[in-house]
């Protein structure tokens, strides 16, 4: 009789023994799977899907904080592209001239009004000008607020009969305002002047 005791007593041991390390492999178990449930979320809501000409695409979320500069250079660039591009053909200089205008402030209008009382939009247009802009660097100082900026570049101005290559690099400051369809970065350029534009090649056609 104490002899089978004794076997309950050690089966009963065994049980709650394995009870225990059951237990305590689902607790585990159920820790990890929580753990992997979290983080999976998180890198989840962290992209962005978007269905492109039949194909989908991935898109990561971030602060706008980390992308600051690349938004100033585009945001630079972008104003000189429509600044310095011009065509013979005044619709498309005035649609240009005015989408430059919408990123800066009215130091860029000062400019753009100078060259049209010398009659140099007038002259592109009846001597079959076109100007090119090719961007070679963008330095920008991010430790002060506005952010300052200088652009290196080069116009290529091609008329009937020659071609010009000069230099351009121009400077200013860039304060955040809000964001628009016309100003999607968000940036205005402040104080912006050109400080060299001179002759570097001339190519007879």
């Amino acid at each position: 009789m104490f002899r089978q005791l004794k076997n309950i007593d050690s089966a009963f041991k065994h049980i709650r023994l394995f009870s225990f390390v059951l237990i305590g492999a689902c607790v585990v178990i159920s820790c990890y799977a929580i753990y992997k449930g979290f983080t999976e979320v998180e890198s989840v809501q962290g992209k962005v899907y978007i269905l492109s000409n039949g194909k989908l695409l991935e898109a990561t979320a971030a602060n706008r904080s980390d992308n600051i500069p690349v938004e100033l250079k585009d945001h630079v660039h972008m104003f000189h592209f429509y600044f310095f591009t011009l065509d013979p053909d005044e619709k498309a200089i005035k649609d240009n001239i005015t989408k430059s205008l919408y990123l800066a402030d009215g130091t860029a209008k000062q400019q753009y009004d100078a060259l049209k009382e010398s009659g140099y939009y007038g002259n592109v247009v009846t001597g079959n000008v076109t100007q090119r802009i090719h961007e070679d660097s963008i330095i920008l100082d991010l430790n002060q607020r506005p952010y300052f900026f200088r652009y290196y570049g080069k116009l290529k101005i091609t008329r009937p009969t020659s071609i010009v290559t000069r230099n351009l690099i121009t400077q200013g400051y860039l304060r955040q305002v809000s964001q628009s369809d016309n100003n999607p970065h968000g940036y205005l350029i402040e104080k912006w002047r050109i400080i060299d534009n001179h002759d570097v090649k001339i190519q007879r056609r």
